[in-house]
């Protein structure tokens, strides 16, 4: 039985959901001979850990009671009083991760799970990896933070794993290194990589306004709770750069070209949330139907894409052939389109749901056990 601890970082909706699929998949991976031994698991406070790092994981009906108690908002020193562990408060916590990366990781290994949303990460991964420990990463924010901290996630290139990073259980960075792998030249990506602006994009396309379209998204759970997080277009971007970096550009976040679909002067330093679905969307209504119209009358249709063409990265509103892949999009579907050599005049075309708690914590599981050839 090959035994893999793991420390998870990120007690939100897919930190918890990727618990619960571990859980849930003990006799599958039995039959595999796996075992995942969740040996920590940590939020921006505090962190627990078994108290036998080197035998004994957290049991599941902790895990299960640790996904219940951050379901609601409690904190992780709640389960000190439900079954053995320690516990240890920020900045401590940070202190003690990299103490059981240099335990473990030379000794049995371990994969550090990054399901959070902070740039915090960042040191601690670096170090960790430094001691022989593998990563898996659904949190964007390593992967787009400076070029050097990119180059130093990937001094041992195949102890990370990020395919949750751009298209939650995709396979889109698998079969780009795949292509690289193959010397195929890649000449083109173009992608729809945001379910919600994929959803808005073909909803107006049917001739609703923004306004409308938004607030129904938001109703859906579709966007975060102020939909400028997505309508700015920012996380489409981090997207992007990662595929870009992953291609050999090395940009930054500031080299990439960004199309908002709101303006500065409606921004969250400026307008509630409450201002911008109630008053500022309707304002943004007309300029979006023109759009619509106007790429209509040439056969095409508008969808909120990355481009990346060479060392050109950017994000926006793009007129696109009604009858292709990107074109064809409804709803929340995440689809890519990537031009080779091999692929010039019929892209390589990856479609699927891209986002979602269950999609994408399912991705970071595969991930986990896809590195498990690195362990003794």
């Amino acid at each position: 039985m090959k035994n893999i601890p793991l420390i998870l970082m990120g007690c939100g909706g897919v930190g918890r959901q990727l618990l619960q699929h571990i859980v849930s998949c003990r006799s599958l991976h039995f039959t595999q001979g796996l075992c995942l031994r969740v040996v920590g698991v940590g939020d921006s406070k505090s962190l627990v850990v078994t108290e036998d790092l080197l035998h004994e994981g957290l049991n599941d009906g902790f895990l299960l009671e640790l996904c219940r108690v951050k379901s609601v908002g409690e904190s992780l020193l709640k389960l000190l009083d439900f079954g053995k562990c320690q516990a240890f408060v920020h900045p401590e916590s940070q202190g003690k991760i990299l103490e059981i990366a240099f335990q473990l990781g030379k000794k049995t290994g371990l994969v550090f799970v990054d399901c959070s949303a902070s740039s915090d990460t960042v040191a601690v991964l670096k170090q960790a990896i430094g001691m022989g420990c593998c990563a898996v990463m659904a949190n964007k924010k390593p992967l787009t933070s400076t070029m050097e901290d990119f180059k130093k996630l990937f001094i041992y290139p195949r102890r990370i794993r990020h395919e949750s990073t751009v298209g939650a259980g995709l396979p889109v960075i698998a079969s780009l290194n795949r292509i690289i792998s193959s010397g195929d030249p890649v000449h083109q990506i173009i992608g729809s990589l945001s379910g919600t602006l994929g959803y808005v994009m073909s909803e107006v396309e049917d001739g609703k306004p923004l306004s409308q379209v938004v607030r129904d998204a938001k109703s859906l759970g579709y966007t975060e709770p102020d939909p400028r997080d997505d309508l700015g277009g920012m996380d489409v971007a981090r997207k992007a750069l990662i595929l870009a970096r992953i291609l050999g550009h090395q940009i930054n976040l500031d080299s990439i070209q960004i199309e908002s679909l709101y303006p500065k002067e409606m921004g969250p330093g400026v307008m509630t949330v409450e201002d911008f679905l109630n008053r500022g969307l309707l304002l943004l209504d007309k300029d979006i139907q023109d759009r619509v119209e106007k790429a209509a009358s040439n056969g095409n249709v508008l969808r909120y894409v990355c481009v990346i063409m060479g060392s050109r990265c950017e994000v926006g509103i793009q007129e696109l052939p009604k009858n292709s892949p990107l074109g064809r999009l409804r709803g929340s579907d995440n689809v890519l389109e990537i031009y080779t050599r091999c692929y010039s005049k019929q892209p390589l075309v990856i479609q699927g749901a891209g986002a979602g708690n269950d999609t994408t914590a399912a991705g970071v599981l595969a991930d986990i056990v896809d590195i498990q050839d690195l362990f003794p």
